[in-house]
Formats: C-alpha cells, structure tokens, sequence
C-alpha cells in the first residue's frame, strides 16, 4: 500500500499547476451537494489531495523563506497563511519545477 501511495505522490506532483487549480473550485463545488455516492467520495479525496499540493507549496515556501532570512543574520520571524499563499504559491522565483499551486485551504474547510 506504501509503495501505491508514494507512486500516486509522484504522478500528483507532476500535475499542472494551472490545471489543478481550475479542479479545486470544480470538485469544492462537487463536494458541497452531499450524495453519499461513490463519485460524491471520489471528488472529496480529489479535492483533498489538490489542497495537499497547496499546503505542501505553502509549507516549502515558508521554509524557504526562513531559511534566506536566517543566512542573512536577520531576525525570524513567522509569516502568515496569507504572506505565502499567493496565486501561484511560489514568491521571488523559490520554486523552478512549475508544480506549485497555493491559495488553497487544506484544513478540512471546503470553503
């Protein structure tokens, strides 16, 4: 199962940043007209796993930023959701991969 797993991390990773952000919104939709059905479960595991890739790009965008200001000597600080969840979730150029989405609410909020 571990290995299923770490194969479906990688084929997610690999995604395109612009689509999955269009997906988010089609499966938060989706999500929000409860049928119990087994396409109603699927969109919430898919929405979920979009909103992983957010939180993956919110919490690596802060870490590197953490990181720039600690080899400057400055003083570090926490930054908030909102300083490292921009459209695109990447700032100054951190990320060169392309697969980064952000913006995103990865804390069981559908909204």
């Amino acid at each position: 199962m571990e290995k299923a797993l770490e194969k479906l991390a990688e084929q997610i990773l690999s995604f395109d940043e612009a689509s999955l952000t269009h997906l988010r919104e089609k499966y938060r939709l989706r999500i929000e007209k409860f049928d119990g059905t087994k396409d109603w479960e699927k969109a919430v595991i898919i929405y979920c796993m979009i909103n992983a890739v957010s939180m993956k790009n919110t919490l690596f965008n802060e870490n590197v930023l953490r990181r720039k200001k600690g080899e400057r000597g400055e003083i570090i600080e926490e930054t908030s959701e909102s300083e490292t969840s921009q459209v695109g979730g990447e700032r100054d150029g951190d990320r060169q991969d392309g697969n980064s989405i952000g913006g995103g609410r990865c804390r069981g909020d559908p909204h």
